[in-house]
């Protein structure tokens, strides 16, 4: 037997970061930072900030208990996802 995420791997079409937790001080100022960075990609705010590149995407959203930003990514190959993951982290986390 095999548990079920290794039986969901060959229908997963994107690697993913799963959920990272950033703690920040100003969260609005944060999010309005990463949405500048990538202000020529396709955004949506509906549920915090979604920026969809194309071969990936990734959606920043504040916490509602914690001062924290929470980030899911999602791209075409482990590297990619990686690399982007702590491209889009940089920008959160810089001072």
């Amino acid at each position: 037997e095999k548990p079920l995420s290794e039986l969901r791997k060959p229908f997963e079409r994107y690697a993913q970061s799963g959920e990272i937790n950033s703690e920040v001080s100003d969260q609005d100022a944060v999010m309005e930072k990463v949405a500048e960075a990538y202000e020529d990609a396709e955004q949506d705010r509906t549920d915090g900030l979604t920026v969809d590149l194309g071969d990936w995407w990734f959606n920043l959203r504040p916490s509602n208990t914690e001062p924290k930003l929470r980030l899911n990514l999602e791209a075409a190959t482990r590297g990619d996802c990686d690399q982007r993951t702590e491209e889009v982290l940089a920008i959160v986390r810089e001072d």
